[in-house]
């Protein structure tokens, strides 16, 4: 099997890079094509360029894991972020249609308005509150014209590599005597470790059954506030022997109200996964698991 990988240096891409290395060939690639397999495009902002790479490379599996993430800026460069996150899915989505091959593509809770308390279905109607939530509805909106697709709707993503909420809090409260923090947005930290591992497991099974085909909710269990997954991380964080200058206690909620942003963040991001538990026989750890693991890794320790 022969599979095609963009976004391969970001933090879901980088952990893809790994989980789907045993399933065939892969050939991943970043935005830069100087660093790329015979200078293949993997710049999504090329339209004529990633359609011609995936001709070239005529892969089983297309999977998608590079998007223009920066929800606020997309607020100012609209275009930009639909010509990446909705404009080419649909070109792989014809490629891929025209080659027979699976697409692969990774979307988000801001697809939603956050309204209420229920966790999402993948039923519910979507109304995004962003340029950023508007463009990925977009996006799996087009990659499901695909037949063979997988579509994973995630939230509040975090890896070891790179920069991340648990290492920005960590940052502050080691120059800051309190941190205030968000309490009125409610949903999953979920790692790029655990997307990688439940699309590959995901990927062989549809393969086998293309029934499965179609859209997932995907994040780790359980739910937190912003000020939650502070204070939780900020617990680990003492415990593994990191000294800080403010404590877990001195995290103070405030609400959305008063840290304001460009763009408008959904205030109800839960995820009902039911449908991928079911269809794929999955467990999906508690979001606490997976930051703990993080912040082992990061800090220095092994894990336990």
């Amino acid at each position: 099997m022969k599979i095609l990988l963009f976004g391969c240096n970001g933090q879901v891409g980088w952990e893809l890079q790994r989980s789907l290395s045993v399933l065939g060939d892969l050939l991943a690639l970043g935005s830069d094509a100087a660093r790329n397999p015979q200078g293949a495009c993997g710049d999504l902002r090329d339209l004529h360029g990633i359609a011609k790479t995936v001709r070239e490379v005529k892969p089983d599996v297309i999977v998608n894991a590079a998007a223009h993430t920066a929800v606020d800026r997309a607020e100012s460069e609209p275009e930009l972020a639909h010509a990446v996150n909705a404009s080419a899915p649909a070109v792989l989505a014809e490629e891929a249609q025209r080659l027979g091959a699976w697409l692969v593509h990774y979307s988000t809770d801001y697809v939603f308005d956050g309204s209420g308390t229920r966790a999402w279905r993948e039923e519910d109607a979507c109304a995004p509150l962003s340029v950023y939530g508007q463009s990925k509805l977009a996006g799996e909106r087009a990659v499901a014209h695909c037949a063979r697709h997988l579509v994973f709707r995630t939230s509040w993503v975090y890896a070891a590599r790179g920069g991340n909420f648990a290492k920005t809090m960590l940052r502050l409260a080691g120059e800051r005597d309190q941190l205030q923090v968000i309490d009125d947005q409610i949903g999953t930290p979920t790692s790029a470790e655990l997307l990688a591992d439940v699309t590959a497991h995901a990927l062989v099974l549809a393969i086998a059954r293309p029934e499965l085909a179609g859209l997932y909710h995907c994040t780790a269990g359980g739910e937190t506030s912003w000020c939650g997954y502070a204070r939780y991380v900020l617990e680990q964080a003492q415990g593994l022997g990191l000294g800080l200058r403010a404590r877990p206690d001195q995290v103070h909620a405030i609400p959305t109200a008063s840290y304001p942003t460009a763009a408008q963040r959904p205030l109800n991001s839960r995820l009902d996964t039911s449908r991928l538990r079911d269809a794929f026989s999955i467990h999906l750890p508690h979001w606490q698991r997976g930051v703990r693991r993080m912040l082992q890794e990061t800090i220095g320790n092994k894990p336990t």
